[in-house]
């Protein structure tokens, strides 16, 4: 296993040579902002990135990578330049219509401990029945290109079943173990004679260990009902249950409703689950109006309790093909909040420019006595193209509350898109 990196770039290599296909996006950006020391002092830095994410293959097979380089120009910082692989695994698809696998650094998409993970997947697709099933180590720190050496303590194991046999619905398990390595330290302790001595300290690995069930049914465009339970193993009880449903019978208006029921998310051997919490659940109502195929026009009311506070939030919304205008207030005293936000973007000129524009306000104070805050945001920039595979993107930010004074910053972005057909 720890020879899975190396095995996964040197086969993939091995398939470019026979590949017909390679395809994927280089990016270069640029980012300033200005951080504070302290209350008199400050630098201004600039963040490069230049992300590559890159395939080679043909057909079911196919190297897949994601990378990003990124370095501070102006002040420097520690570990600069720091490489990050966010991917580099081998994807083989459709084996006699019934198997898949994934074998490398590879993303997990999980509701519970989703992320990238260097390991295996092995999926078994037959007509409506869909098996997956997938092992392998925790990415180390920022997302550096080694693995762990600690798969006993660090790694991710889980499973998925999903049936579509049954018409217009949709069942899924799944279960998964994620264990996290602890890290030893020294400290103090006493020995038998009460004198004081040096004692490495090792916890054990701490864990999440859920299993959860999604049910969904959809009709056509008329309604559809989604529904989730999670289950911790560990702590022998319910995690989350959420359902949402969405009502469109009637001509241009939607009806939808959400319920969640969700309990804090603790490793297993953590200290924090020897904490006093509670667990929060929140309903929430709401419609929506299309007039004439242009204007929605949406409003929700919801109601969050938690232990000891209950909440109400209201939110209105204007959504068009030129942007969006949305307003949102919360009452009671856990936490009180007045926001309204407006964002609008549109192509000009045939797609050469497409400038974009975005505006937020919010009032909050988190208690009855607590002084009120408030948070100002602006952000206009545009994205050119002047051609089909090549893009601009200009970005300036604005930000001001007690904390940010006047926070300015700029975001540069360079887009190149590339795929050619290899004759080899």
């Amino acid at each position: 296993m720890k020879k899975l990196l190396l095995f996964t770039l040197l086969f993939g290599l091995s398939t470019v040579v026979y590949s017909q296909n390679i395809n994927g996006r280089f990016s270069s950006s640029l980012y300033t902002f200005e951080r504070f020391d302290s209350a008199g002092s400050s630098n201004t830095y600039a963040r490069t990135f230049q992300m590559l994410s890159l395939n080679f293959g043909k057909q079911n097979v196919w190297l897949r990578t994601n990378l990003n380089l990124e370095g501070e120009i102006a002040e420097r910082l520690v570990d600069n330049p720091r490489l990050r692989f966010y991917n580099l695994y081998l994807d083989v698809r459709n084996i006699w219509d019934l198997i898949s696998f994934k074998l490398g650094r590879q993303p997990l998409f999980n509701s519970i401990a989703g992320g990238v993970f260097d390991g295996a997947t092995l999926g078994l697709n037959y007509e409506d029945y869909k098996f997956k099933v997938y092992y392998g180590g925790n990415v180390p720190a920022y997302q550096e290109l080694k693995l762990t050496d600690s798969w006993k303590d660090d790694y991710v194991l889980g499973g998925e079943f999903t049936i579509y046999a049954l018409q217009d619905l949709r069942i899924a398990l799944k279960y998964i173990n994620k264990n996290f390595r602890n890290i030893s330290y020294r400290a103090n302790r006493l020995d038998a004679n009460l004198n004081p001595i040096k004692k490495e300290i090792e916890n054990n690995s701490r864990q999440y260990q859920f299993v959860t069930a999604e049910v969904s049914y959809a009709k056509q465009d008329k309604y559809r009902i989604d529904t989730r339970y999670d289950y911790d193993i560990n702590f022998e009880k319910t995690s989350k249950l959420e359902l949402s449903g969405r009502y469109e019978e009637v001509n241009n208006l939607g009806i939808t409703l959400y319920y969640n029921y969700r309990e804090p998310r603790i490793r297993y051997n953590s200290i924090f689950s020897v904490f006093d919490y509670g667990n929060t659940w929140e309903i929430e109502g709401g419609v929506d109006y299309r007039i004439e195929n242009t204007y929605t026009v949406i409003g929700k009311f919801a109601n969050v309790s938690y232990k000891e506070e209950t909440s109400q939030r209201l939110t209105l919304g204007l959504s068009s093909q030129y942007g969006t205008l949305t307003g949102r207030k919360s009452f009671g005293y856990a936490g009180e909040m007045d926001a309204i936000s407006l964002y609008t973007a549109f192509t000009t000129l045939e797609g050469l420019v497409t400038p974009s524009f975005g505006f937020s306000f919010t009032r909050y104070k988190q208690s009855v006595s607590s002084p009120r805050n408030e948070l100002t945001t602006f952000m206009a920039g545009f994205n050119l193209r002047p051609w089909r595979t090549v893009s601009l993107d200009f970005q300036g930010q604005y930000m001001n509350n007690k904390i940010y004074k006047n926070d300015w910053r700029l975001f540069l972005k360079l887009n190149f898109w590339f795929n050619s057909n290899l004759d080899i």
